[in-house]
């Protein structure tokens, strides 16, 4: 079992109790340590005899939640956060167990971000291995239980330690071994080596942190393997932030033997990757191997040893570390995804044509029945191919990107419209193009397609060789030759099907799943509603969603409601914070008898609102993006307000909304007047 490896976490952290722990860190032996229970919800109870804290259902009911908070931290260098917790379910109960939530509050931010979540019950402790990238803001650690269902659920806290380093580093001298676990194996696996006990028949090494017996380190020897090609796993924990650069770590292997040592990398749909292979004899002396690591997404490290013949003798591994510079071996800079995006709003970014003439065309439309504005923000800059006055029969248009390097998965992912086409088929498609031009593979192609609305693809990649991306637009003859439009092109490191991990950033909302962090005072047919494709009421609402046109949305249906009147929308209170913030958010008001949306700011104890943006009467046909610039240092709500216009034509929808620390930045920005409510309390700059 891959947690056998952790059975000697509460051994090796009663031990630490007695040390002096780094800030962010408690033993619970005596005390919390400056980690407190927040009182609007239920306590945390530290044990009689300490060693843990923990809650259960002896003291609270299913779906309680017990929050912790920390006091003040800070952390300038990369650090990694340890926490060592069980959870605890009645065999009964195991599909609605209970849920351990640890989340980071940023000084600056009115949300929360979950870092990790934990829901699986065990029998022992459990270690989390969290990495915290270096910031120079102060920040808080807050730890969530939520209580399942069952009279015995529990969760218990032994141990949360916080210290500079990276988590995937381990000198192996802490018997918890940093979060490494053992694959386990009925034949052969990693054992922890050095100490005062020598339980291996083979003569094993002295350690290299220590150069003496007394050292510890990790080794997997083939004394006990019973058949060949048994294969020992050493499983890193999974990083948890993106991280780049060399990887290193000594090991030593017997002259001779007959074994596989390789390292490899996993993501969190499974898929291995060799990234190095021990391709030198054994010479019975710690040698250094530096690796090139790349994990922009979650990741494990995964040391294998591979015996395959009568001589395997023994493989050894220790101080593993790792430093965000390239290694010794390597000189070129590291591939950035961001160099082949691009929303087209300057200029074409990184992307060119192989011909002159116009075949793609960066243009800036007026929206209107025909033709929408571009998706970044409605107003702005997109790509066009195909017009009738610029193409001929037959014309092919090739749009290329930068080159992408080989061997890496990638994620496509562009927003696409097409117009007046009798027939969709292949209109546009995308191809992969191998650095000489020879080798072309179609990737994905239209099939059929809503007209006239922004599409969001998605197409998950990976090659052995450097390649690059082309959208190609073809125009079959002078009859049917419509338009093609592009915009807002994103690659990123990674599938674009991740396996099921941690929810949407913290203060964003697509309506996909359901209503976010939002509600209503009421809901009836006069509230908002959630719903995708179009309104019910012709010539007005929009035809799709905004976040990948086949989505959700939230709007109002005017003929449900009478002339002024209201629905309300409100987020949930939102933590004060000193400096600006941006909300933003995309909204639709199409229709002849559109009426007024609004969005407001509610103080926590206040009766009255305060107006921050506010649009009136029809605007656009297509989505159009709002940005908001505001500041309030007390608890507060936004509220979104949509009033029905004098006809059943004036249906108002928004999507995508998003907040986010730090001031706005955008081309639609316009900043009118500034309000003070009150000195020291809320302000706002209206846009």
């Amino acid at each position: 079992m891959l947690l056998r490896g952790v059975l000697l976490a509460v051994q090796a952290l009663q031990l630490a109790g007695a040390l002096d722990l780094p800030a962010g860190s408690c033993a619970f032996e005596e005390n919390t340590c400056g980690f407190d229970s927040v009182l609007q919800f239920q306590p945390w109870f530290l044990n009689e005899e300490g060693h843990y804290i923990y809650v259960d259902t002896s003291f609270a009911k299913q779906g309680e939640k017990a929050v912790l908070l920390s006091s003040d931290l800070q952390a300038e260098e990369w650090s990694c956060l340890r926490l060592v917790y069980q959870i605890t379910a009645s065999s009964r109960f195991l599909s609605d167990t209970s849920r351990l939530n640890l989340y980071v509050r940023f000084e600056d931010e009115s949300f929360d971000r979950l870092l990790w979540s934990a829901k699986e019950p065990s029998d022992s402790w459990l270690i989390a291995s969290l990495d915290l990238q270096n910031s120079s803001k102060k920040f808080k650690i807050l730890i969530e239980g939520v209580l399942g269902q069952g009279n015995t659920a529990s969760i218990a806290l032994f141990e949360i330690k916080m210290t500079t380093g990276y988590c995937i580093e381990c000198d192996f001298e802490e018997n918890h071994l940093c979060g490494f676990v053992n694959r386990w194996n009925p034949n052969v696996n990693w054992f922890v080596g050095g100490g005062n006990i020598r339980n291996s028949p083979s003569i094993l090494p002295q350690d290299h942190t220590f150069k003496n017996e007394l050292g510890h380190y990790m080794y997997v020897d083939s004394v006990y393997v019973k058949h060949f090609q048994e294969v020992a796993q050493l499983i890193s924990p999974m990083t948890t932030a993106p991280m780049s650069g060399c990887l290193s770590f000594y090991y030593q292997l017997q002259q001779g033997n007959d074994n596989i040592f390789s390292l490899y990398t996993r993501d969190g749909a499974g898929l291995y990757e060799e990234i190095w292979k021990m391709d030198k004899p054994g010479n019975g002396v710690w040698n250094l191997a530096e690796v090139e690591f790349s994990a922009p997404y979650p990741m494990e490290v995964i040391f294998e040893v591979a015996f395959n013949g009568p001589k395997g003798g023994y493989v050894a591994l220790d101080d593993i570390s790792f430093s965000p510079v390239h290694c010794q071996n390597q000189t070129e800079l590291p591939f950035s995804a961001m160099e082949a995006s691009c929303d087209f709003e300057e200029d074409l970014c990184n992307f060119y044509q192989d011909k002159e003439g116009p075949g793609w065309t960066r243009v800036k439309v007026k929206p209107n029945m025909y033709r929408a504005g571009d998706h970044t923000s409605g107003i702005g800059y997109y790509l066009l191919a195909n017009t009738k006055f610029t193409s001929q029969p037959g014309y092919i248009g090739r749009l290329y990107g930068p080159s992408l390097p080989g061997n890496l998965q990638y994620c496509l992912r562009f927003y696409y419209a097409i117009y007046g086409f009798l027939k969709m088929s292949d209109t546009l498609a995308v191809y992969i193009f191998e650095e000489n031009h020879v080798v072309q593979e179609k990737i994905w192609s239209v099939l059929e397609s809503p007209r006239g609305v922004w599409m969001q693809a998605e197409i998950t990649f990976k090659k052995p060789m450097p390649t690059k991306v082309v959208f190609m637009s073809l125009c079959k003859s002078f009859w049917d030759c419509g338009l093609v439009a592009l915009d807002d092109v994103m690659v990123q490191l990674g599938s674009c099907s991740s396996p099921e991990g941690l929810p949407p950033p913290p203060g964003e909302c697509t309506f996909e799943q359901d209503e976010c962090a939002f509600t209503q005072e009421r809901r009836n047919r006069s509230s908002w509603h959630r719903r995708r494709g179009e309104t019910p009421t012709s010539y007005t609402g929009p035809k799709g969603d905004h976040t990948t046109g086949v989505g959700y949305y939230m709007y109002i249906e005017a003929s449900h409601m009478v002339y002024g009147q209201k629905a309300h929308l409100l987020s949930w209170p939102l933590r004060g914070v000193t400096g600006k913030h941006c909300l933003t958010f995309f909204y639709h008001m199409y229709g002849a008898g559109t009426g007024l949306l609004s969005v407001y700011l509610k103080r926590a104890g206040d009766s009255e609102e305060s107006l921050l943006w506010r649009r009136r009467g029809e605007q656009s046909i297509s989505w159009l993006r709002a940005l908001i610039e505001y500041s309030c240092e007390s608890q507060h709500q936004v509220i979104f307000e949509a009033i029905r216009g004098v006809s059943i034509r004036s249906d108002i929808a928004i999507d995508d909304v998003k907040f986010q620390a730090g001031p706005c930045s955008g081309n639609n920005i316009f900043p009118n007047y500034i309000l003070l409510i009150e000195k020291g309390f809320c302000n706002r700059l209206k846009s």
